[in-house]
């Protein structure tokens, strides 16, 4: 459970995030690790920056719904690996191993 000081000020640095406002270091630094216990300023952060990506959206959208749920997409989704055959996808998952992959370091 957050304290209402740690709520508070992390709703203030996630509303600069999402505006595209400067977030100093150790703002960041103290969302991030609050966000590393506890799920609620998880989904606060990734909220955030979900808001700062996708930008304005007309208000009761897919979009939106999939925001506020916590379920968009964070990253640039022109990065996403597209496979054109089913080789290129198990090429992909096949890991290259030494003959001695299993001994210990």
């Amino acid at each position: 459970m957050l304290s209402n000081n740690n709520r508070q000020r992390l709703a203030f640095i996630c509303k600069r995030i999402a505006t595209g406002q400067e977030v100093k270091f150790q703002d960041m630094e103290f969302a991030q690790k609050l966000a590393g216990v506890n799920t609620t300023a998880a989904d606060m952060l990734k909220k955030a920056r979900l808001t700062a990506q996708s930008g304005d959206m007309p208000s009761g959208g897919t979009s939106e719904f999939l925001r506020d749920l916590g379920l968009g997409i964070e990253g640039n989704p022109e990065g996403i690996r597209r496979f054109n055959t089913p080789d290129e996808l198990a090429d992909f998952f096949r890991i290259d191993r030494p003959d001695d992959w299993r001994q210990r370091d």
